[in-house]
């Protein structure tokens, strides 16, 4: 999967005819952290893919789809992504082609994944609980979501993933691209 990663990455950048230090500036992301990621010599976290996904004004899972990926997508086929600091796991349902960006995240008990406010300037986010319950800060707003329990974002706001519980949390996050002025 880190193949894959670096490959989008250094594609998204190259299409934007961006340097290195012209993404990193973009994102908040150091240049050498960027190409060591092109050359999948490093797993990004999730906060870093968040940053570099905000930067190119595409969505985290758009970093993590093949761009052919269309059609039936088989649980046993789909890639998982792992993210090397809080165990957070990424399978996405939907292919980039799709109008709707669907995947299902497992965070592990403690972990807690921060995403900045300009990775929904381009996007409405909708979370969705199916196991387990997630505190989720939206701003300033704290939410205590249970199993069945949604949540619609609006606009561009800095919002926290956190699992405070005892046991995994299972959800789905559900995005659509939206033009903003």
């Amino acid at each position: 999967m880190a193949g894959q990663i670096a490959a989008r990455i250094r594609s998204e950048r190259e299409q934007r005819r961006w340097t290195l230090a012209q993404v990193a500036d973009a994102s908040g992301v150091s240049r050498a952290m960027i190409n060591r990621i092109e050359r999948a010599e490093s797993s990004p976290t999730a906060v870093v893919l968040g940053r570099l996904a905000a930067a190119f004004q595409v969505s985290v899972s758009a970093l993590l789809t093949p761009a052919e990926a269309t059609g039936v997508h088989r649980m046993a086929d789909a890639m998982e992504w792992h993210d090397p600091g809080t165990g957070y796991r990424r399978r996405q349902i939907t292919g980039p082609q799709f109008p709707a960006d669907i995947a299902e995240v497992h965070l592990p008990p403690g972990a807690s994944v921060p995403y900045p406010a300009a990775s929904l300037a381009f996007q409405r986010e909708a979370v969705w609980v199916l196991d387990g319950r997630l505190t989720f800060h939206e701003g300033d707003a704290v939410h205590e979501l249970n199993p069945g329990d949604s949540i619609e974002v609006e606009g561009p706001v800095a919002c926290v993933f956190a699992n405070t519980s005892d046991a995994e949390c299972r959800y789905a996050i559900i995005l659509a691209r939206v033009d903003r002025p």
